[in-house]
């Protein structure tokens, strides 16, 4: 019998310890989630204080179309990009957080702003024309090159690297306005839709920030050819050119840009180019390339490097001096073979450019790669905003157009603080071993509905001076 008590008696000592272990582990745990909610709430406050401290003033500054209302349109506003700061996905997620009173609370200490109902701002969004947005966002990227913050990442020291690429924002069943573009299936279904071009400054580490946005849109009146892509850029080209009269760039896009006008356009604008060149593409230049190549032998470069468990191989060949029409371009091709030590396997990949810089075997494996940059607009750019966190293709604005191209370019602005903030190395550490970022936001929702942020946490971080430096 005493033996019998003895082992129940430790048995339940166990399973009391237990119960205790797993209670200081919940704590642990809550508490390590309160504490990486509060280090991002600090880490977008920082971010917002250091690069933009007139954020808020200057979205004071903006003329109200409206007479009198509760909210300002600077709050009207701020709701908009903070929509996409916290990455909500809806205005009706977005609402959802609003009826929590301490959400409100620390969102008002964030922002020095009120929290309207979003059913406010997308009215507000129905009104307002695209004249302030496009010159706010010019602001924040002209603070950004004033204090040399992406300087580093130039081209050659001078140019900034501009990819030039579409995307699809919305489509419908039925039209939805009048400068809806539509196509027709081979089945007779009309579907009808809506495109933008964007001209967006790309870096290696993972920048893709929108330069300047022009919407792919039928006109008013009658047409015989509905817009495309190409229409748009002599559009988002002179555009460009007027928010950034003297910006040094380096244009780089697809395979659909090598053609007479858009070289044109960059030769008078002063803009270098590195464009995608496919097999067939201006075929005058392929013979030219294909008769001058046996005759340069020396302009050839071969590399290795070792990658983790890969050796890359890299074989560069180049012609100089083409005439296209009275443009001078160079050729350049890489024949990458991907070699994995473990199995053996191999893969090889052909990347084949033209550009109209000076190409030499000391500059043609930066240039090379620089070309292959365009697939940050597609990685980083859309399908960061489509499918992680922004919902670009989600209809904001179902009915109203306007609203909807407002609250694209409010996406483009909360982007590119998220960037900002995301790509410094003080916020490496947030990321440590699988961490993601989705889950990094929900720490900072949650902290922001249920934790503690006093005012004094504020005050310091922007009485602190610091510096921020990208990974």
């Amino acid at each position: 019998m005493k033996k019998r008590a003895n082992v129940r008696l430790q048995h339940q000592q166990q399973k009391r310890a237990r119960h205790t272990a797993r209670r200081q582990e919940k704590k642990r745990l809550t508490a390590a989630t309160q504490s990486r909610g509060k280090a991002m709430v600090c880490e977008l406050f920082k971010t917002i204080n250091h690069f933009f401290p007139d954020l808020f003033d200057q979205l004071r500054q903006i003329e109200d179309c409206r007479g009198r209302s509760d909210y300002t349109l600077s709050e009207i506003l701020m709701a908009a990009i903070a929509l996409f700061i916290f990455q909500q996905g809806s205005r009706n997620a977005f609402n959802n957080l609003r009826q929590e009173a301490k959400f409100k609370k620390h969102y008002r200490r964030l922002f020095k702003l009120r929290l309207p109902h979003l059913d406010t701002v997308h009215r507000v969004l129905c009104r307002l024309t695209d004249e302030p947005l496009e010159p706010l966002k010019q602001w924040l990227v002209k603070t950004l090159l004033e204090k040399k913050a992406l300087h580093k990442y130039r081209l050659f020291g001078k140019y900034f690297v501009v990819a030039i690429d579409a995307t699809g924002t919305m489509s419908f069943a039925e039209r939805h306005c009048e400068q809806c573009l539509h196509r027709t299936s081979k089945k007779g279904k009309t579907t009808y839709f809506h495109n933008v071009l964007e001209a967006k400054l790309i870096t290696a580490n993972g920048f893709a920030i929108s330069l300047a946005t022009e919407w792919i849109a039928n006109p008013l009146s009658e047409y015989d050819k509905q817009d495309d892509e190409r229409k748009a850029f002599v559009r988002l080209a002179a555009k460009l050119k007027q928010l950034y009269p003297r910006l040094p760039i380096c244009l780089t896009a697809d395979g659909l840009y090598p053609y007479q006008r858009f070289f044109d356009i960059c030769r008078a604008n002063h803009w270098a180019l590195i464009l995608t060149f496919k097999d067939g593409n201006l075929p005058s230049v392929w013979e030219e390339v294909r008769a001058l190549l046996p005759l340069c032998p020396d302009q050839h470069r071969h590399e290795r490097r070792f990658q983790g468990q890969e050796r890359i191989e890299q074989d560069f060949r180049w012609v100089t001096d083409l005439d296209y029409h009275g443009h001078r371009l160079q050729w350049l091709e890489c024949l990458e073979t991907v070699t994995h030590l473990n199995s053996g396997e191999q893969t090889t990949t052909r990347f084949v450019h033209l550009t109209n810089l000076e190409v030499t075997a000391t500059t043609v494996i930066v240039t090379s790669a620089t070309g292959r940059l365009r697939w940050k607009i597609e990685n980083e750019g859309f399908n960061t905003q489509k499918n992680l966190g922004y919902a670009l293709q989600h209809k904001y604005a179902r009915v109203n157009w306007q609203a909807a191209k407002n609250y694209y370019q409010c996406l483009q602005i909360g982007h590119l603080i998220n960037q900002l903030m995301v790509l410094s190395t003080t916020f490496a550490p947030l990321r440590q071993g699988k961490t993601t970022l989705a889950h990094l936001w929900r720490t900072m929702i949650a902290f922001l509905l249920y934790a503690r942020l006093p005012r004094s946490t504020l005050d310091a971080l922007a009485q602190r001076r610091f510096q921020v430096r990208f990974i």
